[in-house]
């Protein structure tokens, strides 16, 4: 892989068990293979604690803090009482991950229409950009966004390029993963051909998607120039131009000038 300098992971989740047994050796390495900041992210209100836990510790680490779909249909009645507790702390910037996923057959659909309803609305009360998780529920989802219109991100984007346009004219970014380097990445490889440069970010979701050739392996922020030479080969520049403006991109949305992350 090509040297970078500058890389923003813009979505991680080093609180995942998958990292207990050298979490700190890991995030060591990160920093030496050209990774300036990473952005992890809560998917409860356990892991966004424990989020938040790294992020304090760890300098070139920030947090987001929210509830993932699958954890909508199990939460404590003060539960956004809790995440609006969370979410006061200057190491967190964002609301997420939020959103639907309806690729298995969860019961709770109704559930997550109102928890990601909820915080939506707690991310426009507080100012904070989000972070969407969108898994086989685009029609939802977008509907949701037109209605609420929010600051932020649609991350590990799955939708068509018609979809990305739509995401982008709404004034949002977009987010790719490893999944830009699979043989069978069609969709994902079209959607970033029309996202413009000034509104694509690039992430791992690590401990998972990792890239090819290091697909079906845990996944880590050095990882990333693996997506990132394929995002620059589709935009026609250089691994460090995509890097430059992607970790630009991700300090712009997330409001963290570079002297500080």
């Amino acid at each position: 892989m090509e040297t970078l300098t500058g890389i923003f992971d813009s979505h991680a989740h080093y609180d995942d068990p998958a990292f207990d047994p050298d979490r700190e050796e890991v995030l060591a390495a990160i920093r030496r293979s050209g990774v300036e900041t990473v952005l992890t992210i809560g998917a409860d209100l356990d892991s966004s604690r424990a989020a938040l836990a790294l992020a304090e510790r760890h300098p070139f680490l920030w947090a987001a803090v929210g509830v993932h779909p699958h954890g909508a249909g199990e939460l404590p009645g003060d539960w956004l009482e809790q995440l609006e507790a969370l979410a006061a702390s200057p190491r967190v910037l964002a609301i997420g991950e939020i959103g639907y996923d309806y690729h298995y057959d969860l019961q709770w659909k109704e559930a997550q229409k109102t928890v990601f309803r909820a915080q939506l609305e707690l991310a426009a009360r507080l100012d904070l950009p989000v972070i969407i998780h969108d898994r086989e529920a685009h029609g939802d989802t977008m509907d949701l966004l037109r209605e609420y219109r929010p600051r932020g991100v649609v991350h590990c984007f799955s939708g068509s390029a018609q979809m990305a346009r739509e995401v982008v004219a709404l004034g949002m970014f977009v987010g790719f993963t490893g999944v830009v380097t699979f043989k069978n990445a069609r969709r994902a490889l079209e959607a970033a051909a029309v996202v413009p440069l000034d509104r694509l970010l690039v992430e791992t979701d690590c401990p998972y998607m990792a890239p090819e050739p290091f697909r079906g392996k845990r996944c880590d922020s050095s990882l990333l120039p693996c997506t990132i030479a394929k995002l620059a080969e589709i935009k026609g520049i250089s691994p460090q131009a995509l890097t430059d403006a992607a970790a630009e991109n991700a300090r712009r949305l997330f409001g963290c000038p570079r002297s500080s992350c």
